[in-house]
C-alpha cells in the first residue's frame, strides 16, 4: 500500500502545487523520489512528530495541502496533542499517513503496534479517518484526500498486500465498496483485512454461506446506507479489522444499528480485545494469535449465521 501511495502523491503533487510532503526521518527508500522531483515541497522534520505536526499546521494554513509520513503509532499518538489542537481545531489541509496500520510491525514490540489509532482518530472533531483494503484503493485514497477539505488521517499497510480490486474503482470518500454480494451474511471489512475477508467469503460459501463483503475503507464519516441495507437484505453482520474491538469499525457499526429502528439483526465485531500483546511476532502470526486467522473467522461466524440461516431456509425469516 505505501507503494501506491507515495506513486499516487507524486502523481498529484505533479498536478496540484499545493501539495507537500513532511517526514519524521524515515522511508527514504519510498519517499526519496519526491523528494528528488519536489525538493521545494519536501521536509525531513527529524525525529520529532510534535514539530512535523505543527510544521504542516503551519504550511497547511499557509494555503498548501500537506501530508505528514510516519510509521504505525508515530504520526497520531505521539503528537496527538498536536493533532488536536493544530490541525483538528484549525481544520488545517494537514492529510496524516501512518504506515503500518495494526500489527505490520508486529516484530518489533507493542511499541510499534498501531491497535488504537483508528478509535483515537475518529473521536477527534473534523479530523475524517480512511483505511484503504488494498493498493488499489490506497491510490484512490490518495487522491481523493487531496481534495476533502479539512485534517484526514490515511491509515496504511506496508507492502506486499495483495490487489483486490480491479484497476479502477468508484471511490468516494464515506461510500463503502460492495466487493461481492450475497444474502445470509455481511461481512464489513476496514484496512488490511480486505483479502481475508474476501478469501473467507469463499470459504463460507463452500458450506452454503453467501457472504456480502462490503470494504468500509472511511470509518468516519461512515457509509450508514450501506450498514442499513445490510441490516435489511441479509441475515446477519459482522465486522472485521486489525484494531481493537473498541472504538473501530465494529463500535462505529454498532452505533449505527443500536439507533436504527429498521429490522434487527445478530451482529459481531471481530478484532482484538482490549490489551496489549504480551508477544512480538510478525503480521500473520499475531493475526493467529490474536484471533484473526481466516480459520478462525470462518468458525467464528458459522456459530453467528448456523441459527440465522437454518431459521430463513425454513421460513422463519
Amino acid at each position: 500500500m505505501r507503494t501506491a501511495f507515495i506513486r499516487a502523491l507524486e502523481e498529484v503533487a505533479g498536478e496540484d502545487d499545493r501539495v507537500m510532503l513532511v517526514v519524521g526521518d524515515l522511508g527514504f527508500g519510498v519517499v526519496e523520489p519526491f523528494a528528488q522531483r519536489f525538493p521545494l515541497r519536501y521536509l525531513n522534520a527529524g525525529v520529532a512528530e510534535q514539530n512535523m505536526t505543527g510544521i504542516a499546521a503551519g504550511m497547511a494554513l499557509s494555503g498548501n495541502v500537506v501530508f505528514t509520513y510516519s510509521i504505525g503509532n508515530f504520526p497520531t499518538m505521539r503528537c496527538l496533542e498536536q493533532v488536536r489542537n493544530d490541525v483538528c481545531y484549525h481544520r488545517a489541509n494537514v492529510k496524516i499517513v501512518a504506515v503500518g496500520g495494526g500489527f505490520v510491525y508486529g516484530s518489533l514490540g507493542m511499541t510499534h503496534h498501531a491497535t488504537e489509532d483508528i478509535a483515537i482518530m475518529r473521536a477527534l472533531p473534523n479530523m475524517t479517518v480512511i483505511a484503504p483494503g488494498d493498493p488499489v484503493e490506497a491510490a484512490a485514497a490518495t487522491r481523493a484526500v487531496v481534495h476533502w477539505p479539512g485534517p484526514c488521517y490515511l491509515r496504511l499497510g506496508r507492502a506486499g498486500e495483495p490487489v483486490v480490486h480491479p484497476s479502477t474503482i468508484d471511490f468516494r470518500i464515506g461510500k463503502a465498496i460492495k466487493v461481492r454480494d450475497g444474502e445470509d451474511l455481511t461481512l464489513i471489512s476496514t484496512g488490511g483485512m480486505l483479502a481475508a475477508a474476501v478469501e473467507v467469503a469463499g470459504q463460507l460459501l463452500e458450506r452454503g454461506v453467501r457472504t456480502r463483503v462490503l470494504s468500509m475503507h472511511t470509518v468516519k464519516p461512515l457509509d450508514t446506507e450501506a450498514v442499513l441495507a445490510a441490516a435489511r437484505e441479509t441475515g446477519a453482520i459482522a465486522t472485521i479489522e486489525e484494531h481493537s474491538i473498541l472504538g473501530g469499525l465494529g463500535s462505529a457499526v454498532a452505533e449505527v444499528l443500536a439507533e436504527c429502528d429498521e429490522r434487527k439483526v445478530p451482529f459481531t465485531r471481530i478484532g482484538l480485545e482490549s490489551a496489549f500483546a504480551p508477544t512480538a511476532g510478525d503480521q500473520a502470526y499475531l493475526r493467529k494469535t490474536f484471533g484473526l486467522s481466516r480459520e478462525a473467522v470462518v468458525e467464528r461466524l458459522l456459530t453467528l449465521i448456523d441459527p440465522v440461516t437454518h431459521s430463513r431456509r425454513t421460513g422463519g425469516l
